[in-house]
């Protein structure tokens, strides 16, 4: 048996538009909660929320019976990090603060086994191959991992044609929140500079063999992201969803 196809590594290849969803919760529950909703994919978020790989673990089981699929992020693209996360059954991980070609490669090699790759091979142990019943996991799963790269930083930016020409890169997501910050405008990727910039990435990515990806939180920006050439778009983030929600119902019944 090979190791199962990555239904959204496929989509971005055919240009399929991708809807997503960050969940920062770090807990199964609602992992499988918003497994229900019908976007076609969703961020573990493991940079920004408090998980560990036994709740990683614990919401890609969650996710395994949903329609949506898993993307892990990463609080930093260590190969021993990298490892775990794939063992434990992850297809699709997404890497923050990408800012070169070189720092690229190294990822793509710690995604792959030996002898292209840096991936430890233990895999028949663990969630990845369903506990050793995919007997040929370790020789078909290089092409089944999808590889996002976040690029965040005026650094990134600079590097981004480079990067955009690394073999087995899948996609790069622009992180927008980061990158406005470090260009000086505090987190607001809304200023018409920061537009103009986001632009110019997007366009540069869809024109490359990767998908552009990319985060927004409001229904300007998510029209605006689609119209710049965003293929995997997550719009929004659980915990943002569940405090709008609940200070709308509160406010409008209070005001009662």
């Amino acid at each position: 048996m090979a190791a199962p196809e990555n239904p959204f590594k496929t989509a971005l290849k055919t240009g399929k538009t991708q809807i997503g969803c960050w969940m920062s919760f770090a807990e199964p529950i609602t992992a499988e909660i918003m497994g229900t909703a019908g976007f076609d994919w969703l961020v573990i978020d493991v940079e920004h929320a408090p998980n560990d790989i036994r709740s990683i673990r614990d919401q890609l089981v969650a996710l395994a019976a949903s329609p949506s699929h898993p993307v892990v992020r990463l609080p930093v693209g260590e190969t021993w990090l990298i490892k775990m996360v794939l063992d434990a059954g992850a297809q699709t991980v997404l890497v923050p603060i990408v800012e070169s070609a070189e720092q690229a490669r190294e990822l793509v090699r710690a995604c792959r086994y030996p002898p292209t790759g840096a991936r430890g091979v233990g895999a028949m142990a663990s969630r990845a191959t369903m506990y050793g019943s995919v007997e040929e996991y370790i020789q078909t799963a290089d092409q089944e991992i999808c590889l996002l790269l976040q690029v965040e930083t005026r650094a990134g930016l600079a590097a981004l044609d480079d990067i955009l020409q690394v073999e087995g890169v899948d996609g790069v997501f622009i992180g927008p929140a980061d990158l406005s910050t470090d260009m000086g405008y505090q987190g607001n990727s809304a200023a018409p500079e920061m537009r103009e910039v986001i632009a110019d990435a997007l366009a540069r990515i869809k024109a490359s063999d990767k998908a552009a990806g990319i985060l927004a939180v409001n229904d300007e920006a998510r029209q605006a992201y689609l119209d710049m050439g965003a293929q995997f778009l997550a719009v929004g983030i659980d915990v943002m969803l569940l405090a709008q929600s609940a200070r709308s119902l509160v406010a409008r019944w209070k005001a009662s």
